[in-house]
């Protein structure tokens, strides 16, 4: 009787199914194999994302911190005087003017600037319209992307159209951005700028304060409208 059961127990032993991740019995498992693609793709695409990220691949994101203040302020010496005559005319502070172009357009050094005289990264469906990549703030992250954008003769005639755009507004609102035309001074400004949804960047007003503050361009907004 002793001997059955062993027998018994040796039988009941050896028929259960030897299973590792994939595999019974050296038999590939279907749910198995759909779980590890799932968890290979999943990691594949957050990788993409960190990618896209933090790559540069043009030069909207180079670090501003390369250019000396020289730079920056013959850049905005360069620009003021028709920052200031389209503040008299249409009431578009010329801090913000100045901000947004430097910020935009690093300093003038960008490839958009500097070859194609676009200050503040105005997309453009134009045929003179130049093909180039940008950072865009998409669902909580940034990410690079292609997009078509003016070109101009000058400075003078990118920062012309920058004016006509708060002027004329939107295609759908001629009034989309009055709010900024009205301001009283550069904070509320830039707070309407962000409010309207000028820029993606979620930190756009508070760079743009920044900037008029450490190069005081607050004080060119005191022109005459003689």
């Amino acid at each position: 009787m002793k001997n059955l059961v062993k027998k018994r127990r040796k039988k009941r032993k050896s028929s259960r199914k030897k299973r590792g991740f994939l595999l019974v019995n050296g038999k590939l498992q279907l749910t198995d194999a759909l779980v590890l693609v799932l968890i290979i793709s999943l990691l594949t695409v957050q990788a993409m994302n960190w990618l896209g990220k933090y790559s540069t691949s043009d030069d909207n994101n180079i670090d501003t911190t390369q250019f000396s203040d020289n730079t920056k302020r013959n850049f905005i010496n360069q620009i003021l005087p028709i920052a200031q005559t389209e503040q008299k005319k249409h009431q578009l502070l010329a801090s913000i003017t100045l901000a947004q172009a430097a910020l935009e357009s690093n300093w003038g050094q960008s490839q958009l600037a500097s070859k194609y005289h676009n200050l503040f990264g105005v997309k453009s469906n134009a045929a003179d319209a130049q093909l180039m990549t940008t950072s865009e703030y998409v669902n909580g992250q940034w990410i690079t992307v292609k997009a078509k954008f003016a070109t101009y003769k000058d400075w003078n005639e990118s920062i012309e159209a920058h004016t006509q755009l708060f002027v004329n507004g939107t295609e759908w609102d001629q009034g989309h951005y009055q709010t900024v035309l009205t301001a009283k001074n550069y904070q509320e400004a830039a707070a309407a700028l962000q409010k309207q949804g000028y820029a993606t960047d979620p930190g756009y007003a508070k760079k743009l304060i920044q900037i008029i503050q450490e190069y005081q361009l607050n004080r060119y907004d005191k022109v005459s409208t003689n």
